[in-house]
C-alpha cells in the first residue's frame, strides 16, 4: 500500500496517530484506487454523512500515497487542538457565507497547480437527506474544476455514521465498525471548460459530480438512490445563509 510520505514531521507524527487509531476502529473495505490519478493534482470529491468523513476520507488518500488538502471551515483553524492539527497538515480555511470564500478557492487552485490532491465534499456541509443520501452540491468545486481543468475523482463512503451518527456526540468505537471507501473514474467536464463559467454551467459541472458520487454510493449500500436529492436551496431557513462566491478568472 503506497502510504503517502509528506515532507512535514508534523504531519507524519499526526497521519501515524491518526492512521492507527482509524484502524482500530473501523474495518476497511477500499476499492476503486485505479482511478486516483498517478501523477498531477486533482480533485477527489466525497458525500459527507458524520463529521468523521474527513477522517475516512483522508485516510483513503493518504494510504493510496496522497497527501489530501481538504476544505474545511475558517474557525477549525482557531481551536486549540484541532486548529493545530489542520494548520500542521496544509489543509484549506474556507470562509462560509462571506465574500472572502473565494480565497479558498484560489488556495485550492494553487496547491492544484503543485500537483497536490485536494479534497472536497461539495455538499458543503453534512447532508440533511432524511436517509443519509448525498444533497445538491455547491458550486465551489466546479468553479475550481473549471477553472482549474483538473480532473475530478468521484468519492463514496459509507459505515462511519455507524461509529458516529450524524451530529452525534458519543463515540462509539467497538466493535470495530464497517466502512466502505470507493473511487470511481474522473467525471467528464471537458465539454464546459469553453462554456461562460455561468450559473447553469456551474450547476451542470456540480450535478455531474453529484451524480457520480450518488451512484458509487447505491453500490456500496446495495439499494437504489432517491430519484431527487435533497435540495437545502428550497428551505427558507437556509436563504439567508447562502454563499456568495466572486468571480474566478481561468488561468
Amino acid at each position: 500500500m503506497p502510504v503517502a510520505r509528506p515532507e512535514s514531521r508534523a504531519f507524519r507524527a499526526i497521519a501515524w496517530l491518526v492512521r492507527h487509531l482509524l484502524f482500530a476502529i473501523f474495518r476497511y473495505e477500499w476499492s476503486g484506487a485505479r482511478h486516483l490519478p498517478a501523477q498531477g493534482g486533482f480533485i477527489a470529491a466525497a458525500n459527507h454523512a458524520t463529521e468523521l468523513d474527513a477522517l475516512t476520507f483522508a485516510h483513503y488518500l493518504f494510504d493510496q500515497g496522497y497527501e489530501p488538502r481538504i476544505l474545511a471551515k475558517r474557525s477549525l483553524f482557531t481551536t486549540p487542538v484541532v486548529g493545530w492539527v489542520l494548520r500542521a497538515t496544509n489543509m484549506i480555511p474556507v470562509d462560509r457565507g462571506t465574500a472572502d470564500a473565494g480565497r479558498s478557492l484560489e488556495a485550492a487552485r494553487e496547491q492544484l497547480g503543485d500537483g497536490a490532491c485536494v479534497a472536497i465534499f461539495p455538499e458543503g456541509t453534512i447532508t440533511r437527506d432524511p436517509d443519509l443520501w448525498p444533497m445538491e452540491g455547491k458550486t465551489g468545486l466546479a468553479r475550481i474544476a473549471l477553472a482549474t481543468r483538473m480532473p475530478v475523482v468521484p468519492v463514496a463512503q459509507w459505515g462511519a455514521t455507524a461509529a458516529l451518527p450524524r451530529y452525534g456526540r458519543m463515540l462509539r468505537p467497538w466493535p470495530r465498525k464497517r466502512v466502505q471507501v470507493a473511487a470511481g473514474p474522473a467525471v467528464d467536464l471537458s465539454d464546459l471548460y469553453d462554456r461562460p463559467m455561468d450559473a447553469a454551467t456551474l450547476r451542470e459541472a456540480t450535478s455531474r459530480v453529484m451524480d457520480a458520487i450518488t451512484e458509487l454510493l447505491a453500490q456500496l449500500r446495495g439499494e437504489p438512490a432517491p430519484s431527487a436529492r435533497f435540495d437545502l436551496r428550497k428551505h427558507p431557513e437556509y436563504a439567508a445563509k447562502r454563499t456568495v462566491y466572486p468571480p474566478v478568472e481561468r488561468p
